[in-house]
């Protein structure tokens, strides 16, 4: 067996209601200043109230900052630790979906450590020390809670990224109340983001690809494929948004060790070009990158076909990889997602600059099955164009 490290989050707490104590889950950890990092609509839907209330019945002094966007920029993470520091915060917490929790992560940081902003880009920059750190998903997709990531858009629309266990929070709490507002096309947008993390975990090509990630991908696949449909359609189910929460934990504890690859490669210039949520940026491209990888990839996609579709358990081996990409795309046609680029407006003659700009997330393609030229992500923008 080859040598492999994996980090995940100290404390995982799977509760529901939990958010509503979390006063008590915070006593003692984040100190008496805490800036609590959202978005504009949990703040206004009050998801983050019972939260706030229980921190403050703690004795703990509460600042909201509520202005993350989708896909925050460095502007905004500026201002979030421009008010952190006037506040003498003590402790972070990141209330919401990926994009506010990846902002806490950066203002812990930030906060915590001498480094500038500059000198953390990339893996292993960031050396912290950071400020204690909860992390309170919404959202049953990034995995935020517990992955050494941060993804931020710089220069208007470039993302770069921060990974370094340094990231990791001191406590994730997932609480699956609340998820259960959430409408139908975040549901399935961010369940097949999840899906993305542990297939892509599954076969990555990073040298760090290891047991426990594979196995923890294919428990996340079952979870995920079993329960994402009744999550879209049935949005109180509490079974299924529990399912949906534990298997994006899951598949973020298996990317966080074995990264991503040219899924989220590819995705990432349609969202920060075009202004696409991720989860659908990935569902978008994802087939195609898997055709393209069959080659190489097929028996690991074969491996983890009937775990997230039991019924492909009488396909012949030979078999079972395209059959699981075509139920895959069956999978998104179900939910009601877009199907081709073309459904999001993207005009073909953007495709070239999306390659481009593709290929500036090296750290990710290297850990793809198959290299990928920009020839290669070009061929691959029209197939799903």
């Amino acid at each position: 067996m080859s040598a492999f490290s994996f980090h995940t989050t100290a404390s995982i707490i799977v509760e529901t209601g939990s958010a509503s104590r979390l006063g008590e889950i915070a006593a003692g950890r984040l100190g008496r200043r805490v800036l609590l990092l959202t978005d504009a609509g949990i703040r206004q839907l009050g998801l983050c109230d019972g939260a706030v209330a229980s921190l403050g019945g703690a004795g703990i002094d509460v600042q909201v900052f509520d202005r993350v966007e989708a896909d925050p920029s460095q502007a905004t993470v500026m201002a979030a630790c421009e008010l952190g520091r006037a506040m003498g915060a003590t402790g972070i917490i990141g209330f919401g979906g990926g994009s506010s929790l990846d902002v806490a992560k950066m203002v812990a940081l930030l906060l915590g450590s001498e480094q500038p902003l500059d000198e953390v880009w990339g893996v292993g920059k960031a050396r912290g020390p950071r400020l204690p750190l909860i992390l309170v998903p919404t959202t049953a997709g990034t995995g935020s809670e517990v992955t050494p990531v941060a993804i931020i858009t710089v220069d208007a629309d470039e993302k770069r990224g921060v990974s370094s266990p340094v990231l990791l929070p001191d406590i994730a709490v997932l609480d699956a109340a609340l998820t259960f507002g959430l409408p139908p096309a975040i549901t399935a947008a961010t369940g097949m983001d999840a899906m993305v993390h542990a297939i892509e975990a599954h076969a990555s090509a990073n040298p760090n690809n290891n047991p426990l990630s594979r196995m923890l991908a294919r428990e996340a696949l079952r979870l995920l494929g079993s329960h994402i449909e009744t999550a879209v359609k049935s949005g109180a189910d509490r079974s299924a948004r529990e399912g949906m929460l534990v298997g994006s934990m899951l598949a973020g504890q298996a990317f966080a060790n074995s990264p991503v690859a040219a899924v989220h490669a590819l995705a990432y210039p349609i969202g920060g070009i075009f202004h696409i949520p991720h989860g659908l940026s990935n569902a978008l491209v994802l087939t195609a990158v898997l055709r393209f990888n069959l080659p190489v990839a097929a028996e690991s996609y074969g491996e983890i076909a009937t775990d997230a579709f039991p019924h492909l358990a009488g396909v012949p081996k030979r078999g079972l990889a395209e059959a699981f990409i075509a139920a895959l795309d069956d999978l998104t046609a179900r939910l009601d997602m877009p199907q081709r680029l073309r459904d999001m407006q993207i005009p073909q003659e953007a495709l070239p600059r999306l390659a481009a700009e593709a290929m500036k997330q090296q750290r990710l393609l290297v850990n793809n099955p198959r290299p990928v030229t920009e020839a290669d992500a070009l061929a691959i923008y029209k197939e799903a164009w």
